[in-house]
């Protein structure tokens, strides 16, 4: 029993720990955590520590309007390639079976190569490396774990600080006067953060069915109250004046979500794990304005996941397979539909999977 209970919390550990994959759509690290990794019973009620590392990947490179694809990108060999590389550390002090409190400090490096940013004529590359925006964040067990052994909700509360370089510079080619290059801001899918303060809200929650069947879910939302960072879109070169009257030549600070649900099996020491998770950039925040240059979407993906643990090391491997790709329509399309009378819709590249590799210890 006791075996079957940690395994299903690990599962819900890793689970919440992974980072959106979206490719163009410049969704961050959510660096969220689940941190009741024992049974009650055999949790210390002073505590310990849990270190945690995983590793994403993703390669996006199908392009989307709405949910419609456009192939003839890739056999044009216009498409925009972003490879995308994480390694998400993170730390959690757990107080009790109850409290906890964790950093997650994200290494990321990301390269991406284009045609239109060069000057159409030939694809070049450019990247971004560096940490991330780093999370701080408490939790709680809604209900007594000791009590309450079939289920509990947890809640999580904490702030994104911007900590990732938003300004991320790299070299344009065959923008400049007779083909020279310029520096300027890469594209917003590889800026290593996006600027803003944010505060991270969480809810991640489980019922045993049984001593093998058991349900999962999550949900995390990022609140990003500022609306621009004031990085400019133009790549080192000068805005557009379409760009500026439809409030697209700067960088917005956008809120992202995530919702996960599914089920699992537990098989000795592994436990398998089914399920689907969407993944979202709102075209609005909730909270402050939503102009400036992103790009909104959502993914909807099935989730397989398998967990190996044993005494205080489990690992872990995820991988979310798109089932729906979707770019939705941003603030300054709608503001360009409104001013011309054509109605404006941008694209943008999505992956067809991601890799999400794990290792806990427990200290």
């Amino acid at each position: 029993m006791k075996k079957i209970y940690f395994l299903l919390t690990v599962t819900l550990f890793f689970a919440t720990s992974k980072l959106f994959a979206q490719g163009c759509v410049a969704i961050k690290s959510t660096g969220g955590v689940c941190s009741m990794l024992d049974h009650p019973e055999e949790t210390d009620e002073n505590g310990g520590w849990i270190f945690n590392s995983n590793i994403r990947y993703y390669k996006s490179y199908k392009h989307f309007i709405g949910q419609q694809e456009q192939p003839q990108r890739i056999t044009l060999g216009t498409n925009v390639i972003n490879h995308a590389y994480t390694q998400d550390l993170t730390l959690t002090r757990v107080f009790n079976s109850r409290w906890s409190f964790s950093v997650d400090v994200p290494v990321i490096s990301n390269t991406r190569s284009s045609l239109y940013e060069h000057g159409g004529n030939e694809r070049h590359s450019t990247s971004s490396f560096g940490i991330g925006d780093i999370r701080i964040a408490g939790y709680v067990w809604v209900f007594d774990p000791h009590k309450f052994k079939n289920g509990n909700i947890q809640f999580g509360l904490g702030l994104k600080l911007p900590t990732g370089d938003y300004k991320y510079t790299d070299y344009f080619y065959n923008t400049g006067p007779g083909g020279t290059k310029l520096l300027g801001p890469v594209d917003q899918s590889i800026q290593l953060g996006d600027g803003g303060t944010g505060i991270t809200t969480e809810v991640n929650a489980f019922y045993h069915l049984s001593h093998t069947f058991n349900l999962y879910g999550n949900f995390y939302y990022l609140i990003n109250p500022r609306e621009q960072n004031g990085v400019s879109s133009a790549r080192g070169g000068t805005p557009s004046a379409a760009s500026i009257a439809y409030g697209s030549d700067v960088m917005s600070v956008p809120d992202q979500m995530m919702l996960r649900f599914g089920t699992s099996v537990s098989v000795k020491r592994f436990i398998f794990s089914a399920g689907f998770r969407d993944e979202c950039l709102p075209s609005k925040d909730i909270i402050g304005g939503s102009n400036g240059f992103r790009r909104p979407g959502n993914i909807i993906s099935a989730e397989p996941g398998i967990v190996y643990a044993f005494k205080k090391v489990s690992v872990n491997a995820f991988v979310p397979i798109a089932l729906i790709r979707e770019r939705t329509q941003s603030v300054p399309d709608k503001i360009k539909t409104d001013l011309t009378g054509v109605y404006a819709q941008g694209d943008a590249a999505f992956a067809d999977y991601a890799i999400n590799l794990g290792i806990s210890f427990k200290l």
